[in-house]
């Protein structure tokens, strides 16, 4: 039985990994939201510039708000860019959340097959040794109960 509680106290561990892979998987994946809805608004204000300036277009325009408007946009696109980089780290991490999220499922699921596989065999020889337990009970009545008794050597007589 100590090796059932060692096999139980193994299983108990491996979910405690596969629990802690999954949570920071979920830390990952909240992480990646907020990154995406920072892209999200980063691009809507590149558009929404776009568009105020293709408004204005038509007249004429001041070179000083020109160059505002190109140094606004150059920002919003490096933004642009590092978010994507940001992003791109983040599936990353991601990716690598999600092999170690399934190296504890399948060690997990590994060791709770091995520990039923043990339990059974282990319930078997019980069952064996508790049977072999029995037959010499009753082959003990029966050479009691026998008219002849048992014999001197402890052999049924042929």
């Amino acid at each position: 039985m100590n090796t059932l509680k060692t096999l139980d106290k193994v299983v108990e561990l491996a979910e405690q990994r596969r629990d802690a892979a999954l949570a920071a998987m979920a830390q990952l994946e909240r992480e990646m939201k907020v990154a995406q809805d920072q892209m999200d608004q980063l691009e809507s204000y590149a558009r929404e510039a776009q568009q105020r300036w293709a408004a204005r277009s038509g007249g004429t325009i001041d070179p000083a708000v020109l160059g505002h408007q190109r140094q606004f946009i150059q920002k919003i696109d490096h933004a642009i860019g590092f978010q994507r980089s940001v992003l791109a780290s983040r599936q990353d991490q991601i990716d690598r959340q999600l092999a170690v999220v399934q190296a504890a499922e399948r060690d997990l699921a590994g060791l709770r097959r091995y520990t039923d596989r043990k339990r059974q065999h282990l319930a078997v020889q019980a069952q064996r040794q508790e049977q072999k337990q029995t037959d010499e009970m009753a082959m003990g009545i029966y050479l009691r109960q026998r008219p002849g008794g048992p014999s001197p050597s402890g052999r049924l007589p042929t």
